[in-house]
């Protein structure tokens, strides 16, 4: 066999081959499910990643039962840090997927942690909460001031911060929180 012809049945016969092993490892040879289930949840929730990955951005609040709040005694536990307000429909929608969220993550390490804009006081947010079930921690900031250092311009906001206290995701507007996506999502950060 002369060399072009060995060059001619090495390009026909013996790299399809290799092409087609490659391409049945790439497609047989799967990425881990829940790598892949996260992915996915990313995008049906519409979630943004932000790039360059940030640090949370460390801050304090006090609650409706006068309790401070600090971010920084939440390292190590993944974070879902929801900017809201009582006047808020769209908030008051997505809350009872917060709260089921919440009740079914919190033994594994996620935080439920909401942040009220409400400048009513501490009486017009516990009288939300108690209305509506709520156990999760709420923050008061009526100052907008922790709103303001995550950039935050309207309600409801959502910032997912991951156990190494970075935010990892951000949502503009409400999410059913405990769907199938959400799930999969919280559950690959919590892992």
């Amino acid at each position: 066999m002369a060399a072009s012809e060995r060059a001619l049945y090495t390009a026909r016969v013996i790299f399809p081959g290799v092409t087609f092993a490659l391409a049945f490892l790439v497609l047989v040879v799967p990425t881990p499910a829940d790598a892949r289930d996260a992915r996915e949840a990313v995008r049906v929730l519409g979630l943004v990643t932000p790039n360059p990955v940030q640090a949370a951005k460390p801050f304090e609040v006090e609650t409706p039962d006068k309790q401070l709040l600090r971010l920084s005694e939440l390292k190590g536990k993944v974070v879902f840090l929801n900017f809201w307000a009582t006047w808020c429909k769209p908030c008051e929608e997505e809350m009872p997927s917060m709260q089921r969220l919440y009740e079914r993550y919190r033994n594994q390490g996620l935080v439920v942690l909401a942040i009220s804009a409400d400048t009513g006081g501490a009486a017009q947010v516990a009288a939300y909460l108690k209305k509506h079930n709520l156990t999760f921690p709420v923050g008061l900031d009526p100052q907008a001031s922790v709103a303001s250092l995550y950039g935050v311009w309207s309600v409801p906001s959502t910032f997912i911060i991951d156990k190494r206290g970075n935010r990892a995701y951000f949502a503009n507007g409400p999410r059913e929180w405990d769907r199938p996506p959400a799930r999969a999502l919280f559950e690959s950060l919590l892992q």
